[in-house]
């Protein structure tokens, strides 16, 4: 129970912490920059400038590539470094790194270089994968257990809101004529100083295992990490059931321009406002959960994050499934016309449900984890969330290669993520049974 003499602990009070508020906003403006810069330089290739070797058409599947790929081969490694190192020193070298890059990719995009810009993508991912585990493993260093989901429910929130607004700013300042390539080399150097001067403020989070001997050779580090989270076992099914959520966002992330186009028959407007909704959606579930949870680490809540994401998601198929046919609307259309509320609000609320699945499962996992290991555990999380969503494109790829359509897919994921829930509520009753204590417990 709560000690009334004591105040409640809230999330957005961290914010004004120097604990929190300066790392906050160190991985708010990487985050932002990584999207703007991958968005704008997709938006260059497909539409302003003709390479014969880059196809339109495969552009975003080579720049995604390109930066998931450094999570595979180099996660490893930043996992070692992020426990044998103080997180803060951590956090200046990437950001260091970040301003270098930022310097590359302004004089890509004043030249028009694509293989540089190219080589950029994949240094951004490098950078995103040094940062990565250090900032898993920091929160729990500076986060007492009460605080510790709403710390993780505010990261995850500003990361989407973060990869929305870089997201929009890219499109629109790679837009602009004559203008636009510069605008965006000088907002992609604001965001790395603007990240880097934050990360100053960061205070020190002391090395975990400074003795730790680092193993280089990427290959058997990988499956040391692997192996090293098989160990506990509750802690390594939440790392499959986080990358699970990857895989099944990568899904909807990956096709909403299709189905915005093919099956909706909007514009661009509605491509960008169906991301604008899923955005908002799971920021507002990763902050719900503190509420939900009443500021304690509660997994009770994934089996219901679980279930929303496959009772919207199949609805949403219900939704989408028989619109009438007509020419490509914009935003104002698409919203003016009823059966489209539905598609929004199952939108809205699967992504919801996200929020609600993911963070309580990074708690625990943060809680659970070894602290000399933790760095190493979530690099491990990592290498398992990059392959799980080259999966996801991988299958639905195929399945839309079969003939499927993207309402379909959308069911086929929705089926897909009962059974993988039910598989890891199965292996880990813990969940259940948290999960029904919760709903007694909220019962009149």
């Amino acid at each position: 129970m709560h000690d009334p003499g004591q105040p409640r602990p809230n999330q957005f009070a961290l914010l004004r912490q120097r604990r929190f508020g300066p790392f906050f906003w160190t991985q708010f403006a990487g985050a932002a920059n990584d999207n703007l810069f991958k968005f704008a330089f997709t938006v260059l290739v497909t539409y302003q400038l003709s390479v014969s070797w880059l196809p339109p058409s495969h552009a975003g599947l080579v720049i995604g590539a390109l930066f998931i790929l450094p999570f595979l081969l180099f996660s490893a490694t930043s996992g070692q470094l992020a426990d044998k190192w103080d997180k803060r020193r951590i956090f200046l070298l990437t950001k260091n790194l970040e301003l270098v890059i930022m310097a590359l990719v302004a004089w890509g995009m004043l030249a028009g270089n694509v293989p540089l810009l190219l080589a950029c993508i994949f240094l951004m991912g490098v950078h995103s994968t040094l940062f990565g585990p250090a900032k898993f493993a920091y929160l729990p260093q500076v986060l007492s257990e009460r605080e510790l989901t709403g710390g993780n429910g505010m990261v995850e929130m500003g990361t989407f809101v973060a990869i929305l607004l870089g997201n929009v700013a890219g499109g629109l300042l790679v837009a602009v004529p004559e203008v636009g390539h510069a605008q965006v080399a000088a907002a992609g150097l604001l965001l790395a100083l603007l990240g880097r001067l934050s990360a100053q403020f960061i205070p020190a989070g002391p090395a975990t295992d400074p003795d730790l001997r680092v193993n280089w050779n990427l290959f058997s580090e990988t499956w040391r990490n692997l192996q090293l989270a098989r160990q506990q076992p509750v802690v390594f099914r939440s790392l499959l059931g986080i990358s699970w959520m990857w895989f099944f966002g990568a899904v909807f992330l990956s096709q909403f321009p299709a189905f915005a186009k093919e099956v909706l028959y909007g514009n661009e407007q509605v491509a960008s406002l169906l991301l604008v909704v899923f955005s908002v959606g799971v920021g507002a579930g990763a902050l719900l959960c503190e509420r939900l949870s009443r500021q304690h680490v509660e997994i009770g809540l994934v089996p219901l994050g679980a279930v929303g994401m496959s009772l919207f998601a199949a609805d949403l198929y219900l939704a989408s499934r028989s619109l009438p046919v007509s020419p490509l609307m914009d935003m104002a259309a698409f919203m003016a016309q009823p059966e489209h509320w539905r598609v929004v609000a199952d939108l809205l609320l699967l992504s919801l449900s996200v929020g609600v699945y993911s963070v309580p499962m990074y708690a625990l996992i943060q809680l659970r984890s070894q602290p000399t290991h933790r760095a190493r555990i979530i690099a491990a999380n990592n290498i398992l969330n990059a392959l799980f969503m080259v999966a996801s494109s991988l299958i639905a790829g195929a399945l839309l290669s079969a003939g499927c359509s993207v309402p379909q897919v959308f069911l086929f994921t929705a089926i897909a993520n009962l059974l993988v829930s039910f598989a890891v509520f199965l292996c880990v009753p813990e969940y259940l049974s948290r999960c029904a204590a919760l709903v007694m417990r909220r019962s009149p």
